[in-house]
């Protein structure tokens, strides 16, 4: 068991699946490294409750969910997290035995031992307090990877990621057209 980011509250890892172990948190959502058959899932979630545009870089062609933007959506995946020689962690977020998006942590060069932090959740699961648990156990596995901070970017309308970080003391920035936030993984509560 590790101590989750500020609060002590205790996230037990089991095979590399990241679990809350307290009950003021959603104990039903968990992280699972994401390998082919959870790969599978996350795009039925994609494709039954997000938009293309939410989930995956843009693709060419008419909006939707094509065959086309399937395809992608499955070679994205396949030449970050699950290549040979992985580019960045993703993880499936689950909710209870459900797939319902993916969390993930991209390497940054020239900023020390910093990553980007980033997540989808399905439509239908925003607003339940899965994003808030995602966070801490994304605070949780960028630790145990060795990372000394986190950047998260998100838009000026996603209020449920600012309220998130707010909620831990951290401030979004204005950086261009987006949101910025700087995490210190070591005095982050």
């Amino acid at each position: 068991m590790t101590a989750v980011a500020g609060h002590g509250l205790p996230a037990a890892v089991e095979n590399g699946v990241y679990r809350w172990d307290h009950t003021s948190m959603r104990s039903d959502v968990t992280l699972r490294p994401l390998d082919d058959d959870l790969l599978h899932q996350v795009l039925d979630t994609a494709v039954s409750d997000a938009d293309p545009l939410e989930v995956m870089p843009p693709v060419g062609g008419p909006g939707g969910w094509s065959d086309v933007r399937r395809a992608a959506f499955l070679r994205f995946h396949r030449s970050r997290a699950l290549a040979p020689v992985p580019v960045e962690s993703s993880y499936a977020i689950m909710s209870g035995p459900a797939a319902v998006g993916v969390a993930r942590l991209f390497p940054l060069d020239g900023e020390g031992h910093t990553a980007e932090a980033g997540m989808w959740i399905g439509r239908s699961h925003r607003g339940r307090g899965i994003g808030r648990a995602v966070f801490a156990l994304l605070l949780d596995a960028a630790r145990d990877e060795g990372f000394d901070a986190l950047v998260v970017y998100t838009s000026p309308e996603n209020t449920a990621v600012q309220r998130i970080l707010t909620e831990r003391g951290i401030t979004p920035a204005p950086q261009g057209d987006t949101l910025r936030a700087w995490v210190d993984l070591h005095n982050t509560e």
